[in-house]
């Protein structure tokens, strides 16, 4: 693939990040990638919650060299330029379902060291959909909870020139919600549709979803066998996993 100036694509390469106005220097691009954990769907059991997770990533910050190791390690344990979806890797769901619990904890743990290393931040906002009477409301409490969110840091959106947001257009709703939202905030933002399986970051998004969904049903006493079996105790996924990656916070 062509690389483009813009790109964090993960054959890419970085390009030129630093521009001066005056006496002010600014970051020149910051990278956004999105995911989302749930549905526009009424409240379900199984759809308790909408979580969106936003990655953020300074072009400033080279990422190459750590890319390339979490791809050789990915490839050792037999996936082959393959994405690693969280949840269904957690559920053994999907392409995990034949595989073993050693083998599924083993490719988790190739994802979240390169998370912890890397020089990222994520925000992430979760909507209970038992309070949403219908999609309507549920858009409407995700466009003001995502938008007083990304306020309350407005100084560190402000470092940068451009905003690249990146996401799959998975939900034509959240779509609608992202472009509303930053474009009542910044000027300088454009949208990019993109495959998750071309960027790592997603991959990292996607993790950041799965962990914020966790650490909810651990406040609620309701995680289900197969996470509690995959973790082995809510104690050693708080100790080992919701506490260290927590402090990419924002």
């Amino acid at each position: 693939m062509a690389e483009r100036p813009w790109s964090t694509y993960r054959r890419g390469k970085s390009p030129p990040f630093f521009i001066a106005k005056g006496d002010v220097v600014k970051k020149e691009t910051l990278s956004i990638f999105v995911d989302e954990s749930g549905d526009f769907g009424a409240f379900a059991k199984h759809s308790p919650y909408y979580i969106v997770t936003l990655v953020l990533h300074d072009q400033s910050v080279p990422l190459r060299e750590e890319i390339d190791k979490l791809e050789r390690r990915i490839q050792e344990k037999g996936f082959v330029h393959h994405a690693i979806h969280t949840g269904p890797l957690i559920r053994r769901e999907a392409i995990y379902e034949n595989e073993t619990r050693e083998k599924r904890r083993s490719l988790f743990n190739t994802l979240v060291p390169f998370t912890r290393k890397i020089d990222i931040r994520y925000i992430s906002v979760l909507i209970e959909k038992k309070e949403c009477r219908d999609e309507i409301t549920l858009a409407a409490k995700i466009s003001r909870k995502l938008s007083a969110t990304l306020q309350t840091k407005m100084a560190f959106f402000n470092e940068f020139d451009r905003i690249f947001v990146y996401y799959d257009n998975g939900q034509i709703e959240l779509t609608k919600i992202l472009v509303s939202v930053f474009n009542a905030l910044f000027s300088n933002v454009e949208f990019r549709k993109v495959r998750p399986i071309d960027y790592t970051l997603f991959q990292v998004a996607d993790l950041f979803c799965t962990l914020e969904l966790l650490a909810k049903k651990m406040e609620q006493k309701n995680f289900s066998q197969s996470e509690e079996e995959f973790f082995c105790s809510t104690r050693e996924f708080k100790k080992d996993y919701l506490k260290p990656l927590r402090k990419k916070q924002l």
